[in-house]
């Protein structure tokens, strides 16, 4: 992937523009709504301070500081670095009810969202490394 997700990218772009702009793991996760093996991501165990951005299109989530270890395999955060940057959506796949976390400005899938995060907020917003970029500080 070329640093294409530095500018902003429509939420209407076609299929063969996403998968010539992202690898195919980012596709299979960002735009089909997938998931990463706990565990295997590049950001579950990143202590690196920095702002983690959309792979997709550049858009900043979730801020280093905000980060913390749920043991769940995956980046996990007590809030988005900016509320509106985040869509929140009802998923009823594989058999559950969570709350599924997406990039407002480009529609995403980043994760999901669970209430059994630390203090102040008790969220959990449990995320896939392959739909972030870190920009270390």
């Amino acid at each position: 992937m070329s640093d294409d997700y530095k500018q902003a990218a429509p939420a209407d772009l076609g299929p063969e523009e996403w998968r010539r702009r992202l690898t195919p793991e980012q596709y299979r996760v960002a735009r089909e709504k997938g998931t990463e093996r706990p565990f295997t991501g590049e950001y579950w165990d990143c202590a690196d301070p920095g702002t983690y951005r959309c792979v997709c299109c550049g858009t900043p989530l979730f801020d280093a500081a905000h980060k913390f270890d749920a043991g769940c395999g995956w980046p996990s955060f007590w809030q988005p670095l900016v509320d509106a940057n985040i869509a929140e959506a009802r998923d009823a796949s594989h058999g559950m009810i969570r709350t599924e976390v997406m990039c407002k400005q480009c529609g995403a899938h980043l994760g999901h969202v669970f209430p059994d995060g630390p203090a102040p907020t008790g969220l959990r917003y449990c995320i896939n490394s392959v739909s972030l970029k870190l920009e270390r500080k």
